[in-house]
């Protein structure tokens, strides 16, 4: 079993350590173990810490089943992660902007979380530290008043400076306290107290004063299975996500020529403008298909009884295709074979109600030909994909009409 040095001393970033043992970890990375460590490995939500020991570099912490911690190590073989550490003697240095970082995140959560309970009466189900921003699941949804009101609490705590002690007890002392969250652990439990605010079980690293959070600023919040996911930020997470949001908010002020606070006002001012042109394009895409139709009507090549109009369409798309088809088809008689260039090319085939033409058989033997997918009924088929030069296309549908 490997001694724990972070549960009494989470500041800790140097030590010298015994080496145990050199193992294989998965994916056949070199590893070891040592009778002490600092580092702290992937747990309660908490990811691990990373550094070095020797010359080599730590890139996974395992907590192990037997209470032994993995240290995995940046490539090279086993023999030389030995030569590295040494055979029995090791030096290992934490990474202290990471390690600090999930210290401000841990104990933000713990106020956090606490604040919720206390406020709120709403649980913490479950909490996940991720590598730019951290969630916790409460137990029911939360509106944004009430994130309000929990997000303040938590703050005034975080600014009152409070102590966060490090304490120990066995189960039957535990089971005397006002733990926030009943532990199923068994034996002796380590506890982190944030002073006259909440007392909770668990082995994560921590700040020793609430003021070393920073702020705890809440995020983006969802439903989720009855209740809600709240993220959250703290400390230097918590300046990086305010720089974002000023970053997006200048840049959008100034692409919409406002102030960052009619910066909503404007987005919905645009996007009713937007929705206005779109009908208003729409429109006149369907005035230019019933002209296109007719010009191509007109220009149509009689094949026997059935009147034929081949076309191939510069920068049309599938929507005004298929108006410019149905539109030609409206007339007794006529079948519409027409294309969008340049290819890859969307296809259409039609034909009127009093023609016997199969325009699904037509597009599959065309798709056959040129490539691409699509189907249909006898009366109006699509399809895209096509490709090939589109005269070389219309040629063929116009082989296909007179067989």
């Amino acid at each position: 079993m490997t001694e724990r040095l972070y549960y009494t001393d989470p500041y800790l970033t140097e030590f010298d350590a015994q080496v145990l043992e050199t193992v294989e970890a998965t994916n056949a990375r070199p590893a070891v173990i040592l009778d002490r460590t600092a580092f702290y490995p992937s747990s309660g939500g908490q990811p691990f810490d990373t550094g070095t020991i020797g010359t080599a570099r730590v890139v996974d912490v395992v907590d192990r089943a037997d209470g032994a911690i993995v240290h995995v190590l940046e490539g090279g073989t086993a023999q030389a992660i030995r030569d590295q550490v040494s055979a029995t003697h090791a030096r290992g240095r934490i990474d202290w902007s990471r390690r600090f970082d999930h210290m401000q995140q841990h104990t933000g959560q713990h106020v956090l979380s606490a604040a919720f309970e206390r406020v709120l009466g709403v649980r913490t189900l479950s909490l996940h530290l991720g590598v730019d921003g951290s969630t916790i699941d409460l137990a029911r949804g939360v509106t944004p008043s009430e994130i309000e009101h929990a997000e303040e609490e938590a703050n005034r705590i975080m600014w009152g400076n409070r102590p966060v002690t490090i304490r120990f007890a066995d189960a039957e002392e535990a089971a005397r306290l006002p733990l926030r969250k009943e532990s199923a652990r068994e034996g002796i439990l380590r506890l982190i107290e944030v002073e006259d605010f909440d007392l909770s079980a668990c082995g994560g690293t921590h700040v020793s004063r609430t003021g070393e959070i920073g702020i705890i600023a809440v995020g983006a919040t969802e439903r989720i299975r009855g209740g809600s996911r709240v993220e959250f930020f703290c400390g230097s997470r918590a300046l990086r996500s305010h720089r974002r949001l000023r970053d997006i908010i200048a840049a959008g002020s100034k692409l919409a020529s406002v102030g960052g606070a009619e910066l909503p006002a404007a987005i919905e001012r645009l996007q009713g403008e937007v929705k206005e042109l779109k009908r208003a394009a729409k429109d006149l895409h369907s005035r230019l298909a019933h002209y296109e139709a007719e010009a191509l009507a007109s220009r149509a090549e009689s094949i026997g009884s059935i009147r034929y109009s081949f076309a191939a369409i510069d920068g049309c798309d599938a929507n005004s295709l298929k108006q410019i088809a149905t539109a030609i088809v409206a007339r007794s008689g006529h079948v519409a074979i027409v294309l969008s260039s340049p290819p890859p090319s969307f296809a259409v085939v039609a034909r009127s109600a009093d023609v016997a033409v199969d325009a699904g058989a037509i597009l599959k033997r065309m798709v056959e030909r040129f490539g691409g997918k699509g189907g249909g009924r006898p009366d109006l088929a699509q399809g895209g994909g096509l490709q090939g030069s589109t005269d070389e296309m219309l040629a063929h549908a116009r082989d296909l009409a007179v067989k």
